[in-house]
């Protein structure tokens, strides 16, 4: 039976298993899975998200997504690796522990199951750049550029780093030992950022003008591009996650081709049931939302569920994004709240009830033997409520002390209204 045991295997990064062989094909699909997650931030997600701003403060979007990988990337070395998988003792059930700050006790010859523990830390590493750059997307246009940074170097090892560890941390870490079923950061990242972005949100306030003044995006071309790029590296953020070059990592590769295609057809019709107008935003925004519903469950879901999480994860956030956000009146701008968050943690829920019962999937919880599939739904849910309060209250704590490190979290009002392009960066994303 396949278990879990690559993720436990992090636990003991620096010690030598009697069965360790490097696998050069695993090696390799490992190191181009890296790469393609680390394509999705400081291209797809950077474009995505610029795009959609207003042209003034294109340059300064692509930079706080940019800044973010490069500042959470180094932060994970520091400490967030060592929080996240390393050995906690008797903090185990929350944290991984302080062992391997700046990868201490780690060499590079070390092994994580059949590749390079290093290439194991990049690999994770990404994951935690992109989840707080997800809550970027929230803040723009209006939050100083040093706050952001401060916020960046802080969360990702105070609030991403021990998420992970709960989830993914192997044996002893809370989450992991209910038997959590999160393929490749339905929790952990999407849920994780985009509630993040939301309480930045209303921490920061809302844009001036917002929501009576029209604030057109600069330029969709850009987001569909961001879009793509997103999609194209999502086959490493996904089938990556299978930790091989094996047939579990080909079938995230096809459940994260199915499922955002079929979340992209179902935008636009409902654009076009409601509006008369299929939109090119509606496209990408629909490839995303399904991206981010499919990554809980793409390793052990089939066909059906696949279909199922995509349709149903469009028009989840399809609502978030033009219903929920007017509804209750709070400002995310690009709306990391009603994909990200939405449809994330319909992912992670839809896991627990459509989750194959297949001996060789990943899937080896407490509940599988049993096959009670309520207790699996009860214990998605059970992961749903501690990343969510963990990430709330976490959020609001680093949010705080980065806005007194930098003297106010908030750009003054005219640098608002000059763009922060400009008034920050002293550059334009367009010469026009």
């Amino acid at each position: 039976m396949r278990k879990w045991f690559l993720r436990a295997l992090m636990l003991l990064p620096t010690l030598s298993f009697a069965g360790d062989k490097l696998d050069t094909g695993d090696t390799a699909w490992m190191m181009v899975s890296s790469a393609l997650v680390l394509l999705m931030t400081p291209a797809g997600l950077a474009l995505f998200y610029g795009g959609m701003t207003r042209s003034k403060n294109i340059l300064n979007t692509y930079a706080m997504v940019f800044v973010a990988f490069v500042v959470a990337m180094v932060m994970w070395v520091v400490a967030g690796y060592s929080v996240a998988f390393g050995n906690g003792g008797a903090m185990q059930s929350i944290i991984g522990g302080f062992d391997n700050i700046f990868l201490n006790g780690i060499k590079w010859s070390d092994l994580s199951g059949t590749y390079p523990t290093y290439v194991f830390v990049i690999f994770q590493g990404t994951f935690a750049a992109i989840t707080v750059a997800i809550a970027s997307g929230s803040v723009i246009e209006r939050m100083k550029f040093s706050t952001w940074i401060a916020f960046v170097a802080i969360w990702t090892i105070v609030v991403y780093a021990p998420i992970a560890h709960m989830v993914w941390g192997g044996d002893g870490a809370f989450l992991f030992d209910a038997g959590t079923l999160d393929f490749a950061g339905g929790t952990v990242v999407h849920m994780n950022g985009g509630l993040a972005g939301l309480v930045l949100a209303i921490l920061v306030g809302k844009r001036k003008g917002y929501p009576r003044t029209a604030m057109k995006p600069a330029t969709i071309i850009l987001t569909a591009l961001g879009s793509a790029l997103l999609w194209f590296g999502w086959f490493g953020f996904n089938a990556g996650s299978a930790f091989g070059a094996n047939s579990i990592s080909g079938l995230a590769f096809f459940t994260t081709a199915l499922a955002p295609a079929a979340a992209a057809i179902t935008w636009i019709v409902i654009e076009y049931v409601i509006y008369k107008k299929m939109t090119l935003l509606g496209l990408a925004s629909g490839v995303v939302a399904g991206l981010v519903a499919i990554t809980p469950a793409a390793g052990f879901v089939d066909v059906t569920g696949a279909l199922i999480i995509g349709i149903a994860g469009s028009l989840i956030a399809f609502f978030g994004v033009a219903y929920l956000k007017k509804k209750l009146g709070y400002d995310d701008a690009l709306d990391a709240f009603g994909v990200h968050f939405l449809a994330g943690l319909w992912g992670a829920l839809a896991t627990g009830f459509l989750a194959l019962n297949d001996k060789d999937l990943l899937w080896d919880g407490p509940l599988k033997a049993s096959g009670d599939r309520l207790g699996q739904v009860i214990v998605q849910l059970e992961s749903i409520l501690v990343v969510g309060g963990y990430t709330l209250v976490g959020t609001v704590i680093v949010y705080y002390i980065s806005s007194a490190i930098t003297g106010g979290a908030r750009v003054d009002e005219e640098t608002e209204t000059i763009g922060l392009d400009e008034a920050v960066h002293g550059e334009l994303g367009f010469n026009l």
